[in-house]
């Protein structure tokens, strides 16, 4: 069967106006990334009861057995009780706990095992949008998960002020910003064994060299200036500044920018290096 000019011409502009699978990333389409946002959703209902479970469960026995065990010999400790010094603390590091971790095991699994990027990016979705709308998922949920040590330290007597409500603020930024890391990292390793490293040879200082359990003056000078750089670090100052005041505008505005620079830096490296493994 011959196919005329005319037919040939229809059939080529047919498929130039196809859209191509992993195309070159165009305009950022904030719907995108609310699609995405609303899959996560979704597919939350089906799990929330055991994820919620976790999320209050952990950061609670921190608190009992830290807080009431330790707190019963240190007494006070920077000016507060240990219990409330060591709540404060423990929000930025649920964030973390909420954020990072499901970033590197699920998206892993996603890209790796279940293929489910794949279809994602099948439709008109880039990896930016991708990257940025699985992130903004976690951060939204650690966002209000990590609230749940700052409820439990109020039951057992911490009295925060006014500034205690821009915790879910300061909780849904940090999210992002871990999120972000936990995503690049996914895409980072080659295999499940890899995150064993991940998980003991980062999130390990990560949290014990924040001022979380104790305060950085009490560590040797170099790993002081280490912490600086730590990321965890800024958003427990951040949130203990909040709940109790004393933050002076350069210290906030410190610790708002490293979060913020850290929250760029990892955005486009999750965007390229998510890019590298999915398209090539």
């Amino acid at each position: 069967m011959s196919i005329d000019h005319t037919d040939a011409r229809r059939l080529r502009d047919r498929e130039d106006a196809r859209p191509e699978t992993h195309a070159r990333p165009g305009r950022f389409e904030m719907d995108a990334v609310m699609g995405i946002v609303a899959r996560e959703w979704i597919l939350y209902g089906r799990s929330w009861r055991a994820t919620t479970f976790a999320a209050v469960v952990e950061p609670t026995l921190y608190l009992l057995c830290f807080g009431f065990g330790m707190g019963a010999l240190i007494g006070t400790l920077a000016g507060f009780s240990y219990i409330d010094f060591l709540g404060t603390g423990i929000v930025a590091v649920s964030v973390m706990f909420q954020s990072m971790m499901p970033a590197v095991i699920n998206t892993f699994i996603k890209r790796r095992f279940l293929h489910t990027y794949e279809g994602i990016l099948a439709t008109p979705i880039d990896v930016r949008e991708l990257v940025t709308g699985e992130a903004l998922w976690l951060a939204m949920r650690s966002g209000v998960y990590g609230c749940v040590p700052l409820l439990v330290a109020m039951g057992f007597g911490l009295r925060p002020g006014l500034g205690g409500l821009l915790v879910p603020f300061i909780a849904f930024l940090a999210g992002f910003a871990f999120a972000l890391f936990g995503i690049w990292i996914s895409a980072v390793i080659t295999s499940v064994r890899s995150m064993d490293y991940v998980f003991s040879g980062l999130f390990t200082p990560l949290f014990l060299v924040a001022g979380t359990f104790f305060p950085l003056t009490e560590l040797p000078g170099w790993v002081q200036g280490v912490a600086v750089i730590n990321p965890l670090y800024h958003a427990v100052e951040l949130i203990r500044g909040s709940v109790f005041g004393g933050l002076d505008a350069g210290a906030l505005l410190l610790h708002i920018g490293v979060l913020v620079a850290f929250i760029v830096l990892m955005w486009f490296l999750a965007g390229f290096q998510m890019r590298r493994r999915m398209v090539g």
